[in-house]
């Protein structure tokens, strides 16, 4: 990307009145309590895009990221708390993405978007993005798996990706989710359709319009790869509010149980090279839907809004077990430090 994304981590509390409905349930970020300074906010001084954020079973956490240069395929930063301080990782993580990607996998494939999911104690997966080798004949995007030992790696890809809908325009952006109460593990995923759009914003601005859905996929909750049954929409693009595409998925839930969970889904819309590109919610009260928007379109952060002094934020994942929120920006030279719920 020609711009600059940094690392950036919130704080977060997700609370949902229970006389509220599912197709009401609010979201939104406490201003109040927001405050800039010479720490904080800015967690990671460098190109650090798409990222995402596990906890390993020793208690250290870990972030990884999409490579800038072509010198490897993903990025990561270790620290010993979410606030940090964060230490960039000077290693290839994933050797190679795959066969099926560009110039087999190695580094500069083009690998984007990557995420990382702890299994059980000693077992680790990692979706992530991979672009289709020249032996296909698109240069789309599909989503790829790896798995490891350890969170560091090394990671081996599986021979074939889980999902490759070429027809469509390819899929990006995979995040993992495990439903606590139903025991449940899957994926979710954009389909590329602006790959395949007819120019204009992010390739999509110009008429006919191609659909960007979001996609929710089950997994093996042992392995995190093998599929269970077939991936359903939950999410597509609305002209007016999103612009060109939604993107960025990522599930979370508040913490209750059973018939009172209230699952969100974090999403980006607009164009990233813009400065409307935004993050966004919607609610809902099974995991498979049907995802209402929040209030105000589902807004949640966005260029201007005046707590964060950032530039199209987007990308936001949040943390297994809640409490965090981790995103990317374009933001002036300096560092920010936010306290905020959300809630």
């Amino acid at each position: 990307m020609a711009l600059r994304q940094q690392l950036q981590l919130l704080p977060l509390s997700l609370t949902v009145p229970v006389s509220v409905p599912a197709y009401a349930a609010a979201v939104s970020l406490d201003s109040t309590t927001t405050s800039t300074s010479g720490t904080g906010l800015l967690k990671l001084a460098r190109d650090f895009p798409d990222p995402s954020i596990v906890r390993d079973s020793d208690g250290k956490w870990y972030a990884f990221a999409t490579a800038s240069g072509g010198a490897r395929n993903i990025q990561a930063a270790s620290a010993p708390s979410p606030s940090g301080p964060w230490t960039y990782i000077d290693k290839e993580i994933l050797p190679s993405a795959g066969n099926w990607t560009l110039g087999g996998g190695g580094p500069g494939s083009n690998t984007w978007a990557p995420d990382v999911r702890l299994l059980s104690f000693d077992k680790y997966v990692m979706y992530y993005a991979g672009q289709l080798g020249p032996a296909n004949a698109s240069a789309f995007h599909c989503i790829g798996a790896a798995t490891a030992t350890s969170v560091l790696g090394p990671y081996s890809a599986l021979p074939s990706p889980l999902a490759c809908p070429v027809s469509h325009g390819g899929a990006i952006d995979p995040s993992g989710f495990l439903d606590e109460n139903t025991g449940r593990r899957y994926v979710v995923y954009k389909v590329d359709g602006n790959s395949l759009g007819h120019g204009g914003e992010c390739n999509n601005g110009v008429a006919p319009y191609r659909n960007t859905p979001i996609v929710l996929q089950e997994v093996d909750r042992e392995d995190g790869v093998t599929l269970v049954g077939d991936g359903m929409e939950i999410l597509d693009r609305l002209e007016e509010a999103d612009g060109p595409l939604v993107e960025a998925p990522s599930l979370g839930d508040d913490g209750k149980k059973r018939e009172n969970v209230t699952y969100v889904l974090f999403y980006s819309s607009h164009c990233w090279m813009t400065e409307l590109y935004r993050v966004n919610y919607a609610t809902a009260r099974n995991v498979t839907g049907p995802y209402v928007r929040g209030r105000k379109g589902g807004s949640l952060i966005a260029t201007g809004d005046g707590r964060f002094n950032l530039t199209a934020p987007g990308g936001a994942t949040s943390v297994d077990g809640g409490g965090r929120m981790l995103f990317h920006a374009n933001c002036a030279q300096g560092r920010y430090r936010v306290e905020t719920s959300l809630y």
